[in-house]
Formats: structure tokens, sequence, C-alpha cells
């Protein structure tokens, strides 16, 4: 396993692939398995990965109480980086919302510390920006957290450029989650650029674009209940096809110039990027987690990037981002009516 450090943060290193729970939450992803899921997470911590992300919006707290349990029962809380996020909100009818209100993130923080069976998070982070509070309140009330020590570090995700430097206005910022993969590569134009030139660390999430740079799927794969596929444009009948075709000839590409398949291939161009640290790799049964060891030890040229750029751009015509996984506002006239949702950050 490679590490990293998280610039500017705690003293500790976090491993280059972290293990994403939102589909151990269950939400969005057709339910959750809880003793499948502790396995997975104790089968990362064997395979080298120390740093886990989450959310009190995966499953509405399910994904934090089984990432609690997991590290219970592994039992060396110290060596374990816990990242989780604040700023969502669910109602009771599991439609969530942005809330990124003081009195709402110090309700949060107990919440998450309960769930997840510490008196510290590693890494805390605003999930996303809040329209109707302002940047500086959210950013001095994750600093209050961080001089408490509650909180080690101090991050945020799908923030913009903008939102990020009116952060840092308020409070000390460390990391930036944005989403990024190779078919979604919105944050190369600004948000990258920005964390390398102010020495902020990333963690990108979506680094196989919901499975689909997994190589497993294929044209008659079917998503049911409320898998999120079944929203995401990429996965639409016309378009999933030229993405398939993609991934078919990455596939080729990996197998005939390295050993190795795609889903190797999508990781290791993640981590060779400039200025990207560690990339979330999502799973929910220990077996998604076998091929993390055949990411390390090897390294992309600048031949290869060149290639791998151009079978994109000849099987996806029409690129597609992620923006339809933006969660709602409240409505600054009504908060239980949500606004349309809001593009992430690029």
């Amino acid at each position: 396993m490679e590490f990293t450090k998280i610039r500017g943060g705690f003293d500790g290193r976090i491993s280059r692939i972290g293990l994403g729970t939102w589909a151990i939450g269950g939400w969005m992803w057709g339910g959750s398995d809880e003793e499948n899921s502790v396995q997975t997470i104790l089968m990362a911590f064997e395979r080298g990965i120390n740093l886990v992300d989450t959310a009190p919006a995966y499953g509405m707290g399910v994904a934090e109480k089984i990432v609690g349990k997991a590290v219970a029962e592994y039992g060396k809380r110290e060596e374990i980086v816990i990242a989780t996020k604040a700023g969502i909100e669910w109602t009771a009818d599991g439609a969530v919302r942005r809330n990124s209100g003081a009195g709402r993130i110090a309700e949060e923080i107990e919440d998450s510390l309960k769930r997840l069976r510490t008196d510290y998070i590693d890494i805390y982070q605003i999930h996303w920006p809040d329209p109707l509070v302002p940047i500086e309140e959210t950013a001095a009330a994750v600093a209050r957290l961080y001089r408490e020590g509650k909180v080690r570090a101090i991050g945020v995700s799908n923030y913009s450029v903008e939102q990020m430097a009116l952060f840092r206005t308020a409070a000390p910022l460390h990391i930036a989650q944005p989403p990024y993969n190779l078919f979604e590569r919105g944050v190369e134009k600004n948000v990258l650029p920005y964390c390398r030139g102010n020495s902020l660390s990333t963690l990108v999430y979506g680094a196989l674009c919901r499975g689909l740079l997994s190589g497993k799927m294929r044209h008659w794969t079917k998503f049911v209940g409320d898998d999120i596929r079944g929203i995401d444009p990429k996965f639409q009948p016309g378009r999933y096809e030229r993405y398939l075709n993609a991934v078919e000839r990455l596939d080729r590409f990996a197998r005939d110039n390295y050993g190795k398949r795609v889903i190797h291939l999508a990781v290791r161009w993640l981590l060779d990027q400039p200025g990207v640290g560690a990339a979330l790799w999502g799973a929910r049964r220990p077996e998604q987690l076998a091929p993390v060891d055949e990411v390390m030890g090897w390294t992309l040229d600048k031949a290869a990037f060149d290639a791998i750029d151009k079978i994109v751009a000849e099987c996806v015509a029409d690129p597609v981002g992620p923006e339809f996984m933006a969660p709602p506002a409240r409505s600054s006239n009504n908060p239980d009516i949500p606004l349309p949702s809001t593009n992430p950050a690029t």
C-alpha cells in the first residue's frame, strides 16, 4: 500500500486508497448487509487501507454505525483514519437536503461520535455547500470543533474554488473531496490546481464511476429499486453503450501494456494525477477489495496518459458529469420545500 500525509493536518499517514462506504449504508444502493459490511471494512484494514470515508447521509446513520462497529472489532482505533461529513439532514420519509448551519453541525458532530464509537474524528468534511448559510458561519462552526479537539483535520466536499477560498477566511482547511475519475474530469480545470497551489490534500471520490470502471458491467446489467445508477445519465440507453465501449477498450489497453485490467488502470490513473492524495474505493463485500493490491507497484507514463485520453475521447463524444448527484437545498421561504438540485462544484 502507498501512503501520504494530510498537508498541514495531523501527523499521520493515510493510505492512498481509502474505503468509501456510501454503498455500505445501503441508501441508493439497494439496501445494506451489516455482517458483510463489517467484514469488508476489516478486510480493507488487512490489505493496508487505514482510511475509511463515511457520512451520516449514507443510510441515515447506518454506514457510520457499521464503521464504528468494525473499528471497535478491529480494536486499534489509533491506526485508523476516520473521515466523515456534516451538512446533510433528512426527514422522516427519507428525503435529504442541505443544512450547514452552526446549530446543525453542533448536533451532527455529537451524533457521529456516538455512531462511530469514538471521541474524535480524524477528518471532518462539509458534505455539500449550503446556499442558505454563509460559508463563514459553516467554517467557524467546524473551526470550533477543531479547537476543541473533536476534529483533527477539516475538509470540504463538492466545493468550488471560490467557496473554498471563502471558507479559508474563517477556518483552516486541510482537505478537499471532489468527484474525479476517468469519465468525470471537471475538477481538472480549477479545483485540483487550486488544491495543489494552496497545499490542500485531496481525497477524490467516485474512482470507479459507480462501478462503470470495474469492468464487471454489461449492456444487460439491470439497476433496480433505489439504485442511483437508475438515474445516472451514463447508464441510460444510448450513452451507456458508448461508455461500455470505452471500458472495453481501456481494459484491452491495460491487459496489452501492463497485464492489468481496467479496474486497476482506472485507480492507478487517479493516483498518478498531480495533486491527488488518495482515491476512495467503494465496496460492500470483502471480495470487491481483491483488486486493490494490483493497483500498487507501477505507474503510468505520458504516452499511456495520452493513449487513455484518446480512447475516452473517441468513445465518449458527449461526456456527462456527476451533477445529478447533488442533493437539494432547503427553500429560503420554506425550509421544508426543497429547491432544485444544483451542480457539484468544478
